[in-house]
Order: structure tokens, then C-alpha cells, then sequence
């Protein structure tokens, strides 16, 4: 179990002491996908939905839940985040990508902070689209770079 730093060497769950380590600056990238009527993403991209603009709320709700992923997800640490930028682009028809840039300087990274924040940003637009299109899904969730700390800069390969 030791290659599994949030278990104990009993197995169980534990918060990773990162006293020791230095305070670094780290920045993590993510991404996500919200599948939909193309006709949905019509409306949010030209504002018509009953609900408001879509992508600013999302946005918001994005940065926001950067902001308390500690208090979701149970062994994360709380973090100083110094920004959270959300970026939202259209990637084909009924295709919306979301990107979380998420910077800090801490003794751990921000991966989980980005990941979340896509996450939130993609249900909240399901959330304010959901009377024209209840088939939407919220896919693709994933790191698609990060730097800092022991283990260095990562970059996702493009997806095939």
C-alpha cells in the first residue's frame, strides 16, 4: 500500500502530512465536456435560455467550488488559491468543452481544485439547461496539465 499515499500501512484512510514540504508555486489544468442538443448549445451561446447566462453562472459556480474542495472531497487539504480562470468554447456541434486553470503557491498542487471546478461548471449548465435538453451529459472530466511540486510538469497526450 505504500504507492497509495492516502492509506495508512493498514489500510485506511488518511490525509497525507505535508508539513515537511516547502511551499511551491503550482497550477493545474482540467478539463471537461458537456454533450447536448446542438440547438441547446445555440441558446447558450446566444443567451436566449429562460434561466440566464448559462456560462457566467457556470463560470461563478466554478470558481466557487475550486474555492471548497476541501470541504467535497474528504482528504484533500484547504488551499491558499491565488486565481481560478474558467474558460468555455464550443467544440463541435452540441459540444461544449469547459478548462479550469486553477495557480497557487503551497505544499501541495491544485489538481483536484481544477478537476472540481470543471465538474461544478459543467453540472451547473445541465442545471440551468435541463427543461430544453434532459439528455445532456457531463463527460470527459480529466487533468490536462499540472506543475509544481516533486513529481513535475505534466501534460496530457491530445486526445485521438
Amino acid at each position: 500500500m505504500a504507492d497509495l499515499t492516502h492509506l495508512d500501512e493498514r489500510g485506511r484512510a488518511r490525509m497525507v502530512d505535508v508539513s515537511g514540504k516547502a511551499d511551491t508555486a503550482r497550477s493545474a489544468r482540467a478539463g471537461a465536456r458537456v454533450r447536448m442538443e446542438p440547438s441547446t448549445l445555440d441558446k447558450i451561446l446566444d443567451g436566449s435560455l429562460p434561466k440566464g447566462d448559462v456560462l457566467s453562472v457556470a463560470r461563478t459556480a466554478a470558481i466557487m467550488a475550486a474555492k471548497q474542495t476541501s470541504n467535497l472531497i474528504p482528504l484533500c487539504h484547504p488551499l491558499p488559491i491565488a486565481s481560478v480562470e474558467i474558460e468555455f468554447s464550443k467544440a463541435g456541434d452540441g459540444l461544449l468543452e469547459i478548462e479550469a486553470d486553477v495557480r497557487l503557491t503551497a505544499k501541495t498542487g491544485a489538481e483536484m481544485e481544477a478537476l472540481t471546478a470543471v465538474s461544478i461548471a459543467g453540472l451547473t449548465v445541465y442545471d440551468m439547461c435541463k427543461a430544453v435538453d434532459r439528455a445532456m451529459s457531463v463527460t470527459d472530466v480529466r487533468l490536462l496539465e499540472k506543475s509544481g511540486g516533486k513529481s513535475g510538469h505534466y501534460v496530457r497526450e491530445p486526445d485521438v
